[in-house]
């Protein structure tokens, strides 16, 4: 039978599976999902499975639950970090879709507890600011998803400490699109550092670049700012 969850399901899907092939998880790494219309009362989301390699996960695979992690349509179990995504879904109602990866350049600055930055016009415009490291969590628990979404405040990105990256949007796409922003602007700030020398932006232009960002988020979807 044709799930009515089968759209979004299969958006989670397509998204995981891009996201392997754009190399930013190997194996069973990392984890999507999004957020579906409450039903009886409950919050609901549809999540990737866990231990399910991506590169031929299909829709038949995505797994609904509510914010409780109780299963409500899917015979695998949802991801080990769904406390993570249900937690930045109730804390953001803005957030409608959420991207975990385990991105190298990413990786690089979670292990190492350097926050990025503004040193890229677009990821102020694009992500807030700013993108932080949480405090250190274990995998899998409440802790590691209130520490994120402390690092994530109203910005669409956060490191998480020692083990990767989560960015956030109104869409899947957006989710994965700002993934690969802060992914690149990683690795410039990254091979800057390794120049000896980085030049933040100016903190005027900062706040200016910053008010883009929430007007953007106020009329989300008007198109680009510029």
């Amino acid at each position: 039978m044709k799930s009515k969850w089968q759209e979004h399901k299969q958006s989670v899907a397509e998204t995981a599976r891009k996201m392997a092939e754009l190399g930013l998880v190997v194996g069973t790494a990392g984890n999507v999902s999004v957020r579906l219309d409450p039903e009886d009362g409950r919050d609901l989301m549809a999540v990737t499975p866990s231990d399910t390699p991506y590169e031929n996960l299909t829709h038949n695979d995505v797994v609904v639950t509510d914010f409780e992690i109780e299963p409500v349509e899917g015979s695998l179990l949802p991801s080990s970090e769904s406390l993570l995504h249900t937690g930045i879904y109730q804390g953001r109602p803005d957030v409608h879709a959420v991207v975990h990866t385990h991105s190298v350049y990413s990786s690089v600055l979670a292990v190492s507890g350097i926050n990025l930055p503004p040193v890229i016009d677009e990821v102020v415009i694009y992500v807030g600011g700013e993108i932080k490291v949480s405090k250190y969590g274990f995998p899998g628990t409440p802790e590691l998803a209130r520490n994120v979404c402390e690092a994530l405040g109203d910005n669409k990105a956060a490191f998480i400490a020692n083990h990767g990256a989560v960015t956030v949007g109104s869409t899947l796409e957006e989710a994965l699109s700002v993934c690969l922003l802060v992914e690149r602007a990683c690795q410039i700030y990254i091979m800057a550092r390794s120049l000896g020398q980085v030049v933040p932006i100016a903190p005027e232009f900062v706040s200016a670049q910053t008010a883009i960002y929430r007007l953007k988020n106020l009329h989300d979807g008007a198109g680009d700012p510029w």
